[in-house]
C-alpha cells in the first residue's frame, strides 16, 4: 500500500520541542529500542558504550556547518531581508532570499552578522527560488552570517521571549569531530550532537571504530514532504564522499561480524549510496537524492544513533523503513509519554 504523507504524523506538545542542547552532550536522554524483542530502555547517551562490542563501527558525518543565515536590509529602502546561503566556496554564492518587497537583479543588499560586522552583495539573477549574488570584495560569510538553526527552533525560541545568542549557537550546532576541510552543511548532522570527546575516547578504548563520512546537509533537510504520496516527493540532491580508510573499516567490520551503526540519517544515506561490491581501491562520492520509505532493503545499515524526527518529514519516513512505521510511532508515543526532547537540539534514540 502507498505511503501517504498522514501516516508520518503524530503528536508532539510544543514544549518538548527542545530549544537548547544538553550540557555536557552525552547527558542527552537515549531511548534505546530492540528491534527483536520490541524492549525499550531510557538511558543516556553516556550509557551507549553498554550497548556495542569490539568490532562494531560507529560511522559519522565530519561535515562542517555554513554560518550561511542571513539578516539584513535593502540599502534602497531599507527594508529587512532574511535569507539561507546554500553556496558559498566560490562567487557567485547561491542563495533563498526573503523579502516583504520585490527583489530584483542589481539591487545591493546589506547583512550584518553576529558581532556587527557588515557586508554587501548584490544581487545578480534568480533561478526559481534560487538568487546568485555577488559578494563584494572581503565580504566573509563566516563574519556576517548567523549560525542556520532550524526554523522550529527560531520560532520555539521567539514564542517563549527567549535571547538569541549566536556565539552559544556556533559551540553547540556542530559535533565535536567536524572536519573544517568539510565545510559545507547549511544544517547540522544533528545525532552527532551528542558525543563528547571523552565519549568516543572510552569507545575507542572498548574496541569500538569510527568511520567517517561526508554528507553535506541541504536546506532540503527542512522541507516537510510535498506531496500526499511519499514517493512522488522530489528529493533533494546531497553531496557526498567516503575515503578509502572509512571503505576499509566498513569491510574490516562486516569481517569481524561486528555491526554498522550510522550515527545521522545523514550517515545511512551515505551509506546506503555506496555501490555492490563494495571495494577500498578508491574514494567514491557522488550526489544523493536516495529516498528511504518503509520496505526498503538496509544493505549497510545495521543499527542507527538519531534524535527525534518532525511529523510528515523524509527523515521519520527514513526511520520507520528501519522499524516499520506502526511500531515506530508507538515508540514515539512513549518518549512523548515519558517527556523526551524533540529535534535537533533534543534527545537520542538508538535503535539496535
Amino acid at each position: 500500500m502507498p505511503l501517504s504523507r498522514s501516516d508520518l504524523r503524530y503528536r508532539l506538545p510544543p514544549e518538548l520541542v527542545a530549544r537548547t542542547p544538553s550540557d555536557p552532550r552525552d547527558h542527552a536522554r537515549m531511548l534505546v529500542f530492540h528491534r527483536s524483542t520490541g524492549e525499550i530502555h531510557h538511558r543516556r547517551v553516556m550509557d551507549i558504550g553498554e550497548y556495542l562490542a569490539a568490532d562494531d563501527l560507529l560511522c559519522m558525518n565530519d561535515s562542517a556547518v555554513v554560518p550561511a543565515r542571513l539578516d539584513g536590509r535593502r540599502i534602497d529602502t531599507g527594508g529587512r531581508v532574511q535569507g539561507l546561503v546554500l553556496q558559498s566556496a566560490d562567487a557567485p554564492w547561491v542563495a533563498m532570499l526573503k523579502s516583504n518587497g520585490t527583489l530584483r537583479a542589481g539591487m545591493v543588499l546589506e547583512f550584518q552578522g553576529p558581532d556587527g560586522e557588515c557586508g554587501r552583495v548584490t544581487l545578480i539573477d534568480r533561478d526559481g527560488a534560487h538568487w546568485r549574488i555577488a559578494p563584494e570584495t572581503g565580504c566573509d560569510l563566516r563574519r556576517i552570517g548567523h549560525t542556520p538553526l532550524p526554523p522550529y527552533i527560531l520560532k520555539a525560541r521567539s514564542t517563549d521571549g527567549a535571547v538569541q545568542d549566536d556565539h552559544d549557537d556556533r559551540r553547540w550546532y556542530r559535533t565535536v569531530y567536524e572536519d573544517d576541510a568539510s565545510r559545507g552543511s547549511v544544517a547540522a548532522p544533528t545525532a552527532g550532537f551528542h558525543f563528547t570527546p571523552q565519549l568516543l575516547r572510552d569507545l575507542e578504548s572498548a574496541g569500538v571504530d569510527r568511520a567517517m563520512v561526508t554528507l553535506h546537509v541541504g536546506a532540503g533537510t527542512f522541507a516537510p514532504i510535498s506531496t500526499e504520496l511519499v514517493e512522488e516527493h522530489p528529493m533533494h540532491l546531497e553531496s557526498w564522499s567516503i575515503q578509502p580508510p572509512a571503505l576499509e573499516s566498513i569491510l574490516r567490520a562486516r569481517s569481524a561480524g561486528g555491526r554498522i551503526v550510522a550515527v545521522g540519517t545523514t550517515s545511512v544515506r551515505v551509506l546506503e549510496s555506496l555501490p555492490e561490491p563494495l571495494s577500498s581501491d578508491s574514494a567514491l562520492g557522488g550526489e544523493t537524492d536516495l529516498l528511504i520509505t518503509p520496505g526498503w532493503r538496509f544493505r549497510h545499515v545495521d543499527a542507527l544513533l538519531t534524535n527525534f524526527h518532525l511529523p510528515e518529514s523524509t527523515l521519520l519516513a527514513l526511520v520507520g523503513a528501519l522499524v516499520g512505521l506502526d511500531v515506530l510511532k508507538k515508540v514515539y508515543e512513549e518518549a512523548v509519554e515519558s517527556g523526551y526532547r524533540f529535534y535537533s537540539y533534543g534527545d537520542a534514540m538508538l535503535i539496535l
